[in-house]
């Protein structure tokens, strides 16, 4: 099999892919592709790919939708930079805190007398100390789940808001964190509002001149997740007017850079040795685990579905989680006399997944009348 890469991959992510595979940057007609940060909307999808797999959290760069009706699996790779963006995100609130940026250029400039100028001058760059303030997460998930507990550790209060929360992250949150119920609940409580959300039509824009409004005077700010959840230009005013004390981001844009006081960290969340080989790793055994046992895991478009083998042939259908398809594909099977020793369907949304293990392989007319069922997306006989 062939796997194209669109970008840099670290070498240990991609000495999980073996001997089995064509890898590089040339490869034509991929049956999978592994990226980072380049974009994918105006790429042609070939009519062999069947994965891609992002060793990165966000997939903002890949066309999600086109995926989907071309039965194309898309990954990414949560958790896997988290303990990078976490160290990163401590260091952004003692930003936020003190005026460390401005205070390291102005030292700079001096050139005698330093000790006694230093003396003088440092007060105007003095600040806050975390311990007993009240930091308020929004999502609780791999990052902002271990911000959480690293800000307890450091002395500070913490009220988290996350809709989405899993059991399986509750379970890793300290026992003080106060779980809000609403944001405005973070909002009204916190003296620094640190941002963990994917960028979507509901959180765009989610920092404005509204939400901001509900929070504490001098409230501290920061964005390590993406650019479009704060507007730029309502935190200006609210910086110029004293309302918010501090910026910090991750996302540098044209808006952001002319924002007086604002500090603005060129994107270097995940941007540490560990963090980009965990990625690679991760993304590599996803997509391989696919193209070879059609296993899913962390998907965005599918629903996860992992099923040991137990036949000699396994088929594997991508398709819309509507009625009727479980049955008309067992009887495409069952009517070539075809003995199924094991099944799973899963559903995600309005997308559905089904594995089934056979004894021995379908005929290509059964493979054909399966691909001709209304709302299968594609099929697989590995």
């Amino acid at each position: 099999m062939k796997i194209q890469l669109l970008n840099k991959i670290a070498a240990v992510g991609l000495a999980q892919l073996g001997d089995a595979y064509t890898v590089g940057e040339a490869v034509e007609n991929p049956d999978g592709i592994l990226v980072r940060s380049a974009a994918m909307h105006d790429m042609e999808l070939g009519g062999d790919l069947k994965a891609i797999a992002r060793a990165g959290a966000g997939v903002n760069n890949i066309p999600i939708d086109r995926c989907t009706e071309k039965g194309i699996v898309v990954f990414n790779t949560p958790g896997a930079n988290a303990n990078g963006v976490k160290e990163l995100a401590i260091c952004a609130l003692l930003l936020a805190s003190r005026d460390v940026v401005g205070g390291i250029a102005w030292a700079k400039t001096l050139d005698a007398d330093v000790a006694k100028q230093v003396e003088k001058g440092k007060s105007k760059f003095a600040g806050v100390e975390l311990k007993g303030k009240t930091l308020g997460v929004i999502g609780l998930g791999a990052i902002g789940g271990l911000l959480a507990n690293a800000a307890i550790a450091l002395g500070m209060n913490v009220v988290g808001c996350d809709p989405f929360l899993s059991v399986e992250a509750a379970w890793n949150l300290d026992s003080r964190i106060i779980h809000a119920k609403t944001y405005d609940e973070v909002f009204a409580a916190s003296d620094y509002v640190s941002l963990h959300v994917p960028s979507t039509k509901d959180t765009k824009n989610m920092i404005n001149t509204v939400s901001i409004a509900k929070m504490k005077k001098g409230v501290r700010l920061i964005n390590l997740a993406r650019a479009d959840l704060v507007c730029a230009a309502d935190v200006a005013s609210a910086m110029a007017d004293g309302r918010v004390a501090a910026y910090v981001t991750d996302f540098p844009t044209e808006e952001v850079l002319a924002i007086p006081g604002v500090v603005a960290i060129p994107h270097l969340g995940a941007s540490t040795e560990e963090s980009e080989d965990n990625c690679a790793i991760m993304a590599a055994q996803e997509i391989n685990e696919y193209l070879v046992n059609g296993n899913i895991k962390n998907s965005v478009n599918f629903p996860n579905l992992e099923m040991n083998r137990s036949g000699a042939v396994r088929i594997c259908t991508l398709h819309a989680n509507v009625p009727a398809v479980i049955t008309q594909l067992t009887a495409a099977l069952s009517d070539e006399g075809l003995n199924i020793e094991n099944m799973t369907n899963k559903s995600k949304g309005d997308n559905a997944y089904t594995v089934i293990d056979l004894s021995s392989a379908p005929s290509a007319d059964a493979v054909a009348r399966i691909s001709a069922i209304n709302g299968v997306l594609k099929v697989r006989v590995i």
